[in-house]
């Protein structure tokens, strides 16, 4: 191979990283603005469709055996602690502004929890303070769920 012939096969491969450097800069500046919402509204052929949902979901499934010849103490317990806090708001405002069918909005806020709890003890003594299922939970929602329409 001569000078050259290396020299092009440089200058491609130059070409080649800096083309696919530039695509990628562009596909970074691009996407925060084509990033897309939680809201989704879409404009029919007779009035507005619009859904949103903020939700929340835990779960907890604990099991505890103990089998002891002797006394069991503070053995074989099960605790769950939740907890789930929403300050957010869930708003949505829709304009028929052709007047030729409405508006229709789903909003929902909703939160779950669940906790599955087995303890088993098998002991030859006491079993103090044992094989408890201790759950606690909460859920506090001081957000909005707005809609307006006209």
């Amino acid at each position: 191979m001569n000078k050259t012939n290396i020299h092009n096969k440089n200058q491609n491969k130059k070409l080649i990283v800096a083309s696919i450097a530039i695509v990628v800069a562009l596909a970074l500046f691009a996407s925060p603005i084509v990033a897309m919402d939680d809201a989704f509204a879409t404009k029919k052929k007779k009035g507005n469709h619009a859904e949103q949902s903020i939700s929340q979901s835990q779960a907890s499934v604990q099991n505890a055996l103990c089998a002891s010849g002797g006394t069991t103490f503070l053995s074989c317990n099960n605790v769950n602690f939740q907890n789930q806090k929403n300050s957010g708001n869930n708003a949505l405002a829709q304009d028929d502004d052709d007047d030729n069918g409405g508006n229709s909005a789903d909003q929902s806020i909703s939160q779950s929890q669940s906790s599955d709890q087995n303890s088993q003890v098998v002991s030859g003594g006491d079993t103090i303070g044992s094989g408890n299922n201790i759950n606690v939970q909460n859920q506090e929602n001081s957000g909005s769920n707005a809609a307006a329409q006209s």
